[in-house]
């Protein structure tokens, strides 16, 4: 097993922005880190979840993917435009605010983001299984990659908290720009931009 591959992979994956990264950043900005902090417990129980259901479901969940594919990028896009919508809105309603930094929403959200489901259900067959069949070896690998990701996760919560006054200062571009990264995600999970290649 190659050990550096498989922890940039890990790495890369994690700490690149996207949909639940985004929504910490945001959340932190207008609800704090405490109750962000519940987003962040929710997308992480839903990541190792994910990463102990690929172990267990391998090799059918491989057969079966174009399938499920296709499936998490329809609810996924249509997950992420909401939650596009209430991003762009935070600053005028605290209700939503309070919902996107909800333990629900960050558990939903993982299973809904293609870039996690795909990571998770991969990265475990392909660097690992192959080389280890010991359960509790495959278990340490499994707890390894939870850890990347709440570390991830929490690193985007502490950059968020350290800039919270420059983007509350311009909260309504800061809005709009995370709003766009998310419709962004949005119109990249749907699968258009690959249909209009051809």
């Amino acid at each position: 097993m190659n050990l550096y591959s498989f922890l940039i992979y890990c790495f890369v994956v994690t700490f690149s922005p996207g949909p639940s990264n985004i929504v910490i950043l945001s959340s932190v900005q207008h609800s704090g880190m405490k109750k962000t902090l519940r987003y962040i417990a929710g997308a992480s129980v839903a990541f190792f979840l994910l990463i102990a259901a690929s172990v267990v479901l391998g090799q059918l969940l491989s057969s079966s993917m174009p399938i499920i594919l296709w499936i998490l990028r329809i609810v996924g896009c249509l997950f992420m435009l909401y939650l596009t919508y209430q991003v762009y809105t935070m600053d005028v309603s605290r209700s939503g605010s309070n919902q996107t930094a909800s333990f629900a929403s960050g558990f939903l959200m993982q299973f809904l983001n293609p870039k996690v489901v795909l990571f998770t259900l991969t990265v475990i067959p392909s660097y690992v299984m192959p080389y280890y069949t010991a359960g509790s070896v495959i278990s340490a690998f499994v707890v390894v990659v939870s850890l990347i990701g709440l570390s991830a996760y929490m690193t985007w919560a502490v950059c968020g908290s350290l800039f919270q006054g420059i983007m509350q200062k311009y909260r309504r571009t800061t809005n709009t720009i995370l709003a766009l990264f998310l419709l962004y995600s949005a119109i990249v999970v749907s699968g258009i931009p690959e249909l209009i290649k051809g």
